[in-house]
């Protein structure tokens, strides 16, 4: 039976995650504008030393990104405990960082953008102001643990146009139980 949409008594908790490049925020803050919902981006819950080892090219260890997983851990918490509805940009890269998440907000939901390196590069490539450079590409996609089946994320391409992506996933979020 198909999840029905939520509704204030049953409150969405959802993580845009993917690698840098695939559009966690672009997507993330218009499924929450169109869906009334509060926006956190997850960048901007990174301490400026994580920020400044990133901007210097040096991936985040995961000691490194264990106080940015707990502070957006935290939103989720508040959101689930205030029965909040709440869209959280995140990579999410590892299976781990997700359960400490879920741990947090136990009806949390997955969307995961995933596109080809060509294409996440370009975009990478073309953005101005973001401090990650495109050279760190190639170590997200190594850490990279796509949602297995049990996680019940919900993978879109990246390829369409942003707005069909963001039409994709309300469709699969309503079609798709939680």
């Amino acid at each position: 039976m198909p999840a029905a949409a939520p509704t204030p008594a049953t409150p969405l908790h959802l993580v845009v995650m993917g690698v840098s490049g695939c559009g966690k925020t672009s997507v993330g803050r218009q499924l929450a504008q169109t869906l009334g919902l509060d926006f956190v981006e997850g960048d901007e819950l990174h301490p400026p030393r994580n920020v400044a080892l990133m901007a210097a090219g040096t991936p985040l260890t995961d000691a490194d990104r264990a106080g940015w997983l707990a502070a957006i851990a935290d939103r989720l918490g508040q959101a689930f405990a205030n029965r909040r509805g709440l869209v959280v940009s995140c990579s999410a890269l590892k299976r781990s960082y997700r359960d400490q998440l879920r741990a947090a907000c136990p009806d949390l939901r997955l969307l995961h953008l995933q596109g080809d390196a060509v294409l996440l590069r370009a975009r990478m490539a073309a953005r101005s102001g973001h401090y990650m450079p495109p050279a760190l590409l190639d170590s997200q996609l190594a850490t990279l643990q796509p949602p297995g089946a049990d996680e019940a994320a919900i993978t879109l391409d990246i390829t369409p146009p942003t707005a069909q992506v963001v039409a994709a996933a309300l469709t699969r979020l309503q079609e798709t139980p939680a």
